[in-house]
C-alpha cells in the first residue's frame, strides 16, 4: 500500500508523519443535522465538544475525501501515533473514549455506520478506544462501525484501525 506495513519496521511513522505535514484546513462547515461542524481535515462534535480528524491514521485528506490506507495499529502503535500528532499537528491528541466514539455511530446508516460525508474513507470494523474494559481489565474498548456496537475483548496487542481525538 501507500503506507507500508505495520509489521514491516517503522514504514508507517513515515507515512503518518507525512500524512501529518500535508493536513489542511479550510472553511467552518456546519453539517445539516447540526451535530458536526467540519473544518477541512478535522470536525468538531457538538455532542461531546471533542474535535476529530476526518480520517483514519494512515489515511490523507484530500479534495474532500479520505485517500490511502487505514492502518491498523496495536495499542503501542497508536501511543506512538498519538506522540507524533501531538508534535506535528499540536494540541494535546489522544484515542477517543467509548463514548466519543460511540456518537459517530449511525444507526440508520448501512455499514459502514458512520456519516460518510463527514467521516470519508472510514472502514467497516473496529476502531480502539482509550478505554480499558472495567470489567475485564486486560482488554480494551472499541467500536465496531460494521454493526455500530461497542466491544470490550481486544487485547493490546492486536490491531484495530484509529481515529485521533483531542480536547477543545
Amino acid at each position: 500500500g501507500v503506507w507500508g506495513g505495520v509489521g514491516g519496521g517503522a514504514g508507517w511513522l513515515v507515512g503518518f508523519s507525512l500524512w501529518l505535514a500535508a493536513a489542511g484546513t479550510g472553511l467552518a462547515q456546519t453539517t445539516s443535522e447540526g451535530t458536526y461542524v467540519v473544518r477541512g481535515d478535522r470536525v468538531i462534535d457538538l455532542r461531546s465538544g471533542v474535535e476529530l480528524l476526518r480520517c483514519s491514521v494512515g489515511q490523507l485528506y484530500q479534495d474532500g475525501t479520505c485517500v490511502g490506507e487505514v492502518l491498523r495499529l496495536s495499542q503501542d502503535e497508536a501511543a506512538e501515533a498519538v506522540r507524533i500528532a501531538n508534535d506535528e499537528l499540536g494540541g494535546i491528541w489522544r484515542l477517543p473514549t467509548r463514548e466519543e466514539l460511540e456518537y459517530l455511530v449511525c444507526t440508520s446508516c448501512e455499514a459502514p455506520k458512520i456519516d460518510d460525508t463527514v467521516f470519508p474513507g472510514t472502514v467497516s470494523e473496529p476502531y480502539w478506544t482509550g478505554q480499558k474494559n472495567w470489567i475485564s481489565p486486560k482488554n480494551l474498548w472499541s467500536v465496531n462501525f460494521m454493526t455500530g456496537h461497542s466491544y470490550g475483548r481486544f487485547f493490546p496487542y492486536q490491531r484495530l484501525a484509529v481515529r485521533l481525538v483531542r480536547d477543545r
